[in-house]
């Protein structure tokens, strides 16, 4: 028996999200919102201007915004509203032209009827609407002005119609008076439905009734009276909308014209209790704007109200698009309207920024506080931490005449084990294991091992050790307003979490003491330090924050005492005996000798210190200076840019004894 071939139909994918589409990079995300959060955003803050400002290739919800209000001019500067009027004039003048030619010819009429006749179409007012009107009882000699006559009422009918129910045109072109009738009644129906729901006396049972009769009429297919009711009152709102659009002549000649619908004044009257019933039900809506048309495509009466009802929904899009008191920008914005607007590519962009958003909170980058705010997770900083020190790594091996801070066997006794290396790492390579590695990721790739090899940094694996030596380090750094207005808070706490990081991961045996100084000096987690938002602080008091290094030092007796100071100031607070600060500036004698002296104390611990001056003020030059050359340490003054990888460096070089090239 053959088998039966089943045909196949292929089509657009509508059923949401795509499959197939690779998942979203949060790195860019992550990056921005960490680094507003620095500069002291909230992260919520943070994120949403993210969204707003788009990324790489990425549409933001701010060039989404400008998109709809391009669309929106563009309608306004291609249309007018006159099509109507136009489309009635022109049938009229074809009628009236028939006519006269048919009573020249029609040599058998009566020479008084003739005249007579001659003289209604002769006479008629130059208006288009009073001459419609006033010629809906003459009895046409011409089969084809009748013909157009009648076109003219059926015309203004489906217009009537088509501005209440979008597609209504279209269904009655060439409909007999049975079409007509049903329609009348499908009104009358629905009038009594809505009266009823407005006194509170109508059921689901009722909608239900009325939809089985007439639900062909409604291709939104609307769920309850409710649903209805929305449609209906969008769509009556746009109608009056586009009539406050036109001017007040056109305005006056449509209303008048407006009766002649079908023949008779019935339509417009049942249409005007309908508009009145949904203005009472959905005052909310905008039943009194209007727009300034300057185009030269005319529009009809059903086409001018769907293009009122689409700047009604671009101008709710543009709403929703620059909503900046909700938590989710994109919680209420309406993608499918988006999309119909604008085309599928905005509907891309934006479900692109609604999985950002939702991947940032699913992944565990974001994660709510107590008190309800919302802040980075720690593992957003080890993420962010990771790309940092990333960074610096770069930085240190682009130096002109850096050498490589990793020595062979410095770092202990081998365990036996090995692990993928990583920045930092100073244990000696496992090279066959390097090299094993290589081998598997060529071969996999469908490549020849015997051809040669070129190992990739994923393919290295370095021997685990004993660490001999761990490091107590304590890193300062200034948080007074002067970081701020010089733009080095941002990178401080860049350096601060790159430190952090390669702390925490790659020297898990070190202790790591983070303080801040301003007019007080605190201890602080790197997420406390990451979240400070700036504020004016008058003081740099490098001498508390001494004094928290130096308790620090004394908890860690067996490590090695690691001091790192980035600061921007001299100081000009210290801690008076009773635990307030003192401040005065210029800095006075008795608060530099106050600072030198705990500086002292930290020394006799044995500390490697490296102070990072930030700016090039001769007063904090000639400070760190003395201060280093009294405690035989080293002062560093990089570039913001290079500040992550100079502190990184000395840290690695006061373990190994390289610092590499990043002093003066």
């Amino acid at each position: 028996m053959p088998r039966r071939e089943h045909p196949q139909r292929y089509g657009r994918y509508t059923g949401g999200p795509d499959p197939l589409a690779p998942p979203v990079d949060l790195g860019e995300a992550l990056d921005s919102v960490s680094e507003g959060v620095m500069a002291g955003y909230s992260p919520r803050r943070a994120l949403r201007e993210f969204l707003r400002r788009g990324g790489k290739g990425q549409e933001g919800l701010d060039e989404l915004a400008g998109r709809v209000q391009r669309r929106r001019q563009e309608l306004l500067q291609r249309h007018r509203l006159d099509g109507t009027l136009g489309e009635v004039k022109e049938l009229l003048e074809q009628a009236l032209l028939a006519e006269r030619g048919q009573l020249a010819r029609d040599a058998h009429m009566d020479p008084m009827d003739r005249t007579l006749r001659e003289m209604s179409i002769e006479n008629l007012p130059d208006s288009t609407a009073a001459a419609v009107a006033e010629l809906s009882e003459y009895d046409w000699a011409s089969s084809e002005g009748r013909e157009k006559y009648r076109q003219i009422q059926e015309l203004l009918g489906r217009e009537a119609l088509e501005s209440r129910f979008e597609g209504m045109k279209r269904a009655l072109e060439g409909a007999g008076e049975s079409e007509r009738e049903a329609v009348t009644e499908m009104l009358t129906a629905l009038g009594e439905l809505l009266e009823k729901h407005a006194l509170g006396e109508d059921t689901q049972s009722d909608f239900e009734d009325f939809m089985s009769r007439y639900g062909d009429y409604f291709p939104e297919n609307p769920k309850d009276i409710d649903e209805l009711i929305d449609t209906l009152a969008q769509r009556s709102a746009a109608a009056q909308r586009m009539l406050q659009s036109m001017t007040p002549e056109q305005r006056e000649e449509l209303a008048r014209l407006s009766e002649q619908a079908f023949g008779s004044p019935e339509l417009q009257n049942q249409l005007a209790r309908l508009d009145s019933v949904l203005q009472t039900l959905r005052p909310g809506e905008d039943w009194d704007g209007s727009e300034e048309f300057g185009g030269d495509e005319p529009l009809g009466v059903g086409a001018g109200t769907s293009v009122l009802s689409e700047l009604g929904e671009l101008d709710a899009l543009a709403d929703q698009l620059s909503d900046s008191g909700s938590d989710s920008p994109l919680s209420e914005l309406d993608i499918e309207a988006l999309e119909r607007h604008l085309g599928r590519d905005a509907g891309v962009s934006a479900r692109t920024l609604a999985d950002i958003e939702k991947s940032m909170r699913s992944a565990g980058y974001l994660e709510q506080a107590a008190e309800g705010e919302f802040r980075l997770s720690p593992a957003a900083m080890r993420k962010l931490g990771q790309s940092l020190l990333r960074d610096a790594a770069s930085r240190l091996s682009g130096r002109t005449g850096a050498r490589e801070t990793r020595a062979a066997g410095a770092a202990g006794e081998l365990t036996g084990s090995s692990r993928p290396w990583a920045f930092g790492d100073t244990e000696p390579w496992d090279v066959g294991k390097s090299i094993t590695n290589a081998i598997t990721r060529i071969a996999g790739d469908g490549g020849d091992p015997r051809r040669g090899l070129r190992l990739a940094p994923s393919d290295i694996e370095v021997q685990e050790t004993e660490a001999r030596t761990q490091a107590a380090v304590a890193l300062l750094v200034d948080t007074s307003f002067s970081m701020v207005m010089e733009g080095r808070w941002v990178p401080m706490k860049r350096t601060a979490l790159a430190l952090h990081h390669l702390v925490s991961t790659r020297f898990r045996g070190d202790a790591m003491e983070l303080i801040s100084f301003g007019r007080y000096a605190q201890r602080q987690s790197i997420g406390e330090l990451i979240g400070q938002d700036a504020f004016y602080e008058q003081g740099t008091n490098l001498h508390h924050a001494l004094i928290l290094a130096g308790r620090f030092f004394r908890k860690h007796p067996n490590m090695q005492p690691v001091l790192l100071v980035v600061t921007d100031g001299e100081p000009t607070a210290m801690l008076l005996p009773g635990g307030e600060p003192w401040f005065s500036y210029p800095p006075d004698r008795e608060t530099i000798a106050t600072t030198v002296a705990e500086l002292d104390k930290v020394a006799r611990f044995g500390a490697q210190i490296t102070l990072f001056r930030l700016g090039d003020h001769p007063g904090l030059a000639r400070f760190l200076d003395a201060m280093a050359r009294r405690v035989g340490g080293t002062v560093v003054a990089p570039d913001l840019d290079d500040l992550g990888a100079a502190v990184v460096g000395e840290y690695l070089g006061s373990r190994f004894g390289d610092a590499g090239d990043s002093r003066e």
